[in-house]
């Protein structure tokens, strides 16, 4: 039987209250950021958490606390401090699946290039004024933070290019919601929730096209759009929460 919209968003509702909780870290890669309390240490490991969030979810928080390793576990000061022959120390193997050596150094070059232009990653997603989503702060972020043509570039997706760009608006949810429950940071104060959209991937779209939400086939930034005016219509406040239901229902099978 098919659900009416509003019996949708009472299940989502329930669901995203229960999975926003600390145990959901657990077992997210979201803990990378959570070992910090710096604000920039926080941004870094979770900037580079989310850009390798894809595959298995242990191998990912495996292979990110790699990358915190050997940044000596402070990654702000590696960052700005780092010498060529520290680089050299990082071995010459693939980081995660295809985000390999070269790419590792590549982010932490532009970082060290970011950081010294603006304190904090936030001022680079700043939205301009008129702006609802973040179409086109994210595109202002890769001019800022991709120097030249590298292979790395790949790694931080393009929605002008109609990519979803899911890992970069994961980072985004991880930075700005704020609430009690103690998952995501809330730590950036210039840029409000309700702009925030959904990380769309595999999982979440599938159990969004099961209820009924989504109706486009592919997993792009249209999609995204298209999701935005419902999650929205129910969450203005807080659109991204949705995340947790959406993702929590894949986990649980519960509509397979």
């Amino acid at each position: 039987m098919k659900l009416q919209e509003k019996d949708v968003f009472d299940l989502l509702d329930e669901k995203a209250d229960f999975y926003n909780s600390p145990d959901f870290i657990t077992d997210d890669p979201i803990q990378i950021p959570h070992r910090f309390s710096l604000k920039q240490d926080i941004e870094i490991a979770g900037f580079l958490s989310a850009s390798i969030a894809w595959g298995n979810r242990k191998s990912i928080i495996n292979d990110a606390n790699k990358m915190i390793d050997l940044m000596g576990n402070s990654p702000y000061d590696f960052v700005m401090n780092f010498q060529d022959s520290d680089l050299k120390n990082i071995p010459q193997k693939a980081i995660h699946r295809t985000f390999n050596h070269d790419d590792f150094i590549f982010f932490l070059k532009n970082f060290r290039r970011i950081y010294s232009k603006f304190d904090s990653l936030e001022d680079a997603f700043l939205l301009n004024e008129n702006e609802t989503d973040f179409y086109h702060s994210i595109e202002r972020f890769r001019s800022h933070f991709i120097s030249e043509k590298h292979r790395g570039e790949k790694h931080v997706s393009s929605p002008y290019k109609n990519s979803a760009s899911k890992r970069l608006l994961m980072f985004l949810r991880w930075m700005v919601r704020k609430d009690k429950k103690g998952v995501d940071f809330g730590i950036w104060e210039n840029i409000d929730a309700r702009f925030l959209s959904l990380p769309l991937d595999v999982h979440t779209a599938n159990i969004s096209r099961k209820l009924g939400i989504l109706s486009r086939k592919q997993n792009d930034w249209k999609a995204v759009s298209e999701l935005d005016l419902i999650l929205r219509k129910y969450k203005p406040a807080d659109p991204a929460i949705y995340d947790f239901a959406l993702f929590g229902l894949g986990v649980s099978k519960e509509f397979e």
